[in-house]
């Protein structure tokens, strides 16, 4: 089975409610969707979100990447589906002048990745989640639910203590709160949202790169008290090497995610002995298969991971997580699939938000196992290129 078509759309999606961290405040998000044809006229779908303080990327400089990637002599045509895992593990983007890290072209890559991978699944019937038992059958452990965390960002005050009760209501077990933010005291605001949340609720921590090496131990150990049990990129990730001191100090496990977007990242991070956990974000670090890789990494070096996401994920790559989520064993936290809850175009037929308690179902069906809406796609589409020539 070949492919005869492939083709990137620049798609603008507004968001719900302004999202507000350290580093950034957003009320829209500009994401990548490429659309991946076969000749039989299966359509697969895949999805990237540039970020430029993350990998460096913007929507120009992905839709450049991939005009320059010379992708038709990549996508060669494929029998079976495990011809297809081998040919998208195989896809690589030209090499970005600088990119010691490896990670320029991540958004990119996913995009095309999961799209390749959603036709193929979808022409052969296979689920996306059977791309772990594949590649990485050690870390394969079908599940046929799975529980999401909830999140509080910059909200204070009244409103923030109505967050965590209602969450507290809602059945969710894990909480994460954004802290660090200019302006905010964080000491407040973890006490009042352990008292909404309850004793029982699981809060970690994500700082987003604010504090620095002169502050973070200070930082870490006045939160402490209020058991978190992860503290997220507590410094910004030029300053990281200090994290190894940090966590001689500290009794919380630390977490990288800006500064875990690469297998170059990882292998420095397990060396020089800078973090407990990963947070693995399937555009952050280039794929699926590449998420898995960092996993099975992380795996043998004795460490934890968190499948994490981007702000404004359409259903592409909330179903993408889902698959991740369902199929991949150990996986401390679980974010994602905020869909209707977030963005104002989920751009899927089906609403695949996380019910009661977090709650999510396996996907079922070829490739991701879920429709794109063409109207709604075209709805929020701002440009499109084709990447065959």
């Amino acid at each position: 089975m070949k492919i005869v078509a492939l083709n990137a759309l620049a798609v603008r999606i507004p968001l719900r409610r302004a999202i507000k961290h350290a580093s950034y405040s957003r009320t829209q998000t500009d994401n990548l969707v490429v659309q991946c044809r076969l000749e039989d006229g299966t359509i697969g779908y895949g999805e990237g979100v540039p970020r430029d303080y993350v990998t460096g990327e913007t929507i120009d400089s992905a839709l450049h990447l991939l005009q320059r990637a010379e992708l038709a002599a990549q996508l060669r045509p494929c029998p079976d589906f495990p011809s297809a895992v081998k040919l998208a593990e195989q896809l690589h983007l030209p090499k970005q002048p600088g990119d010691e890290r490896c990670m320029g072209g991540n958004a990119a890559r996913c995009a095309v990745e999961l799209a390749v991978l959603d036709a193929f699944g979808k022409h052969f019937r296979r689920p996306l989640s059977e791309v772990t038992a594949l590649l990485a059958p050690e870390v394969y452990q079908p599940r046929s639910e799975v529980r999401y965390s909830g999140a509080i960002t910059s909200s204070r005050g009244l409103k923030m203590r109505l967050a965590a009760l209602l969450q507290r209501l809602y059945g969710l077990r894990h909480l994460k709160v954004k802290v660090g933010i200019t302006g905010y005291d964080d000491v407040c605001r973890l006490a009042a949202i352990r008292r909404c949340a309850g004793r029982k609720m699981d809060l970690r921590i994500d700082a987003n790169e604010a504090w620095s090496p002169d502050e973070v131990v200070e930082r870490i150990r006045e939160l402490e008290p209020f058991g978190i049990t992860a503290v997220e990129q507590p410094v910004p990730h030029e300053q990281v090497q200090c994290l190894r001191q940090v966590r001689q100090q500290i009794r919380t496990p630390i977490m990288l995610d800006e500064s875990l977007c690469s297998m170059v990242d990882a292998r420095r991070a397990i060396d020089e002995g800078l973090c407990d956990l990963f947070n693995v974000r399937l555009s952050k670090c280039g794929g699926f298969i590449p998420s898995l890789r960092l996993v099975q990494m992380a795996r043998q070096a004795g460490l934890a991971c968190q499948l994490g996401c981007q702000v404004g994920e359409t259903a592409i790559l909330s179903a993408a997580g889902r698959h991740f989520a369902t199929s991949v064993a150990g996986l401390r936290y679980l974010e994602g699939s905020y869909d209707r809850r977030l963005v104002c175009e989920p751009l899927g037929t089906q609403d695949i938000t996380f019910g009661l308690g977090g709650r999510a179902p396996a996907l079922k069906g070829g490739g991701l196992g879920i429709d794109i809406d063409p109207a709604a796609l075209a709805r929020v589409r701002l440009r499109e290129v084709s990447l065959l020539g």
